[in-house]
């Protein structure tokens, strides 16, 4: 259950461009997780990771895909906190990380979408609703 909502709190930050353009009044509730983007890009991470790894003992193509893209959306929302504590002074790796998220980021918005899908799926699966 912790896994879909947090593959749902990552889809809304990822898509929150989407959502504000289809629904301007919901920029006050996105404003509200905005400012927790970057920790919820690296639980996101660690958690997708953790999934990744655990899945070495059981195969579901659902929770395969939803742990990749995971990972992307939590690369894409915690990559500022990266690169402010990591990167900062290590020049190549900042330039490669910024690279990398560049690459990435056209899909910022499409993976976010696939992760809310993915994370309601998995609540309900999991609440025994489908």
């Amino acid at each position: 259950m912790l896994f879909s909502i947090i593959a749902i709190l990552g889809g809304l930050i990822a898509t929150s461009s989407l959502i504000v353009a289809k629904k301007p009044n919901a920029q006050e509730l996105l404003d509200k997780l905005t400012p927790y983007q970057g920790w919820i890009g690296v639980v996101l991470l660690f958690w997708s990771i953790k999934g990744l790894i655990g899945m070495l003992s059981y195969f579901s193509i659902i929770y395969l895909v939803a742990n990749i893209v995971m990972f992307i959306v939590g690369f894409l929302l915690a990559y500022s906190l990266l690169s402010k504590y990591l990167l900062e002074k290590n020049e190549t790796a900042k330039a490669k990380g910024q690279q990398l998220r560049a690459k990435l980021a056209k899909f910022q918005v499409p993976a976010g979408v696939i992760l809310l899908i993915l994370g309601v799926y998995t609540l309900l699966v999991v609440l025994h609703i489908l």
